[in-house]
């Protein structure tokens, strides 16, 4: 009897000593997680900024509508591209925006690199939503759109942005600009992405009247573009495997008018303009 509570003691006093160790094991983990979280900033915090975001102003736009400024914004220097080939004319626009009398008008490449050409003018014809485009491209475009229904639930798709002037494009711009300095990113980042998804003011083709973004109803609307746009003188003009070449990441709803035979070669070779009108 005596053996027996003699080896109950002694698994008492074991069972003891083990919870003492697991305890003490716990204490320690638990020492050393805050001593990691109080000392290593988590990966998904936003990158610093560089310059404080001053806080927004109301400044009135020229058609009588506002806009928050905050502040001015640099031109961005994107990967391989110099800005310093883009003059300016008096009226510190730059020398392209506005362009001559051109045979091959469908054909005009603007881009960052290249402003549109000096004294362009355009003669505008508006379509359903309300936006405008070169009276050129109107049958072409309205002949793709119908044609586009059974793609999109039986609606046309809508063109949403079509002809832009310089102020429409700078604003576009500014925005995107501010809205990655609101995100946290730093003056550089903020320039450097905005460039990706909209072009500098005096560089979009959307200054054409030739170029066009769509809205569809359903995502299978741009499969088809993509397949059939050619056919009535339309490129997918942005494609992702081309961003390195148009300076722009893809945008599955812009679409260029270049003319049907151009468009058809581009489709077949599987190029971007800027390769076509280069070649």
């Amino acid at each position: 009897m005596k053996g027996a509570l003699d080896m109950k003691k002694k698994n008492e006093k074991k069972g003891s000593i083990w919870i003492g160790l697991l305890a003490a094991v716990l204490l320690c983990a638990l020492a050393w997680n805050t001593f990691w979280r109080q000392t290593h900033t988590p990966s998904e915090a936003a990158p610093a900024r560089d310059t404080p975001v001053p806080p927004p102003v109301t400044i009135m736009n020229t058609d009588g509508s506002a806009h928050e400024d905050f502040g001015n914004v640099e031109s961005p220097v994107l990967p391989g591209q110099d800005l310093s080939g883009i003059p300016t004319d008096e009226g510190g626009l730059p020398s392209g925006y506005g362009a001559a009398d051109n045979d091959l008008w469908y054909l005009i490449l603007v881009n960052n690199q290249h402003p549109v050409p000096d004294h362009y003018t355009v003669d505008l014809v508006e379509v359903a939503g309300g936006e405008q485009v070169d009276v050129r491209i109107y049958d072409p475009l309205m002949e793709m759109l119908e044609d586009a229904k059974e793609a999109n639930w039986g609606q046309a798709p809508v063109v949403v942005s079509g002809y832009r002037t310089f102020d429409d494009q700078q604003r576009i711009y500014d925005d995107k600009v501010k809205k990655y300095r609101r995100q946290g990113y730093a003056d550089t980042e903020a320039l450097e992405l905005a460039g990706q998804y909209a072009a500098l003011p005096g560089c979009s083709e959307h200054q054409l009247g030739l170029a066009v973004d769509i809205n569809g109803a359903t995502y299978d609307v741009y499969l088809w573009l993509q397949e059939n746009s050619y056919k009535y003188g339309f490129i997918f003009r942005y494609p992702g495997n081309k961003t390195g070449l148009t300076g722009i990441a893809e945008e599955v709803w812009h679409y260029r008018y270049v003319g049907p035979e151009a468009a058809a070669e581009i489709y077949e070779q599987g190029i971007c303009l800027e390769e076509y009108v280069q070649n």
